[in-house]
């Protein structure tokens, strides 16, 4: 995996944008307004939303990622080396964990969009 290919996954999803909120070449991908995914500047791999922070500690005990650097316990940093299909489901759980945070109508919103 690499950068590429994670905001290509990224850049498919309905309302999905990407930014660089604190500069220096972070890849920030938000739907809404909320972030799902975050691609550091230095640090190789990709930071994901979990579920909650005992998943989070699940994956980080298994070895599928290691704590996610200045994000909540229930984020993760998968590496690059991570199996695809694995790193692309785990990209896309994040996102839907936020994009089901949103409010109604703005879920309603993203739901007519065509995908990218």
């Amino acid at each position: 995996m690499s950068r590429e290919i994670v905001n290509s996954i990224c850049a498919t999803l309905p309302g999905a944008e990407v930014s660089d909120p604190w500069g220096g070449g972070h890849d920030a991908w938000k739907v809404g307004g909320k972030m799902f995914a975050s691609i550091g500047a230095v640090t190789p791999g990709v930071a994901v939303k979990t579920d909650s922070v005992e998943t989070a500690a699940m994956l980080i005990e298994m070895g599928a990622g290691t704590r996610a650097p200045y994000f909540h316990a229930s984020w993760v940093l998968l590496d690059w080396g991570m199996d695809p299909d694995e790193l692309r489901g785990r990209i896309l759980q994040s996102y839907r964990l936020v994009r089901a945070s949103l409010p109604k109508k703005r879920q309603a919103e993203l739901a007519e969009m065509p995908e990218k």
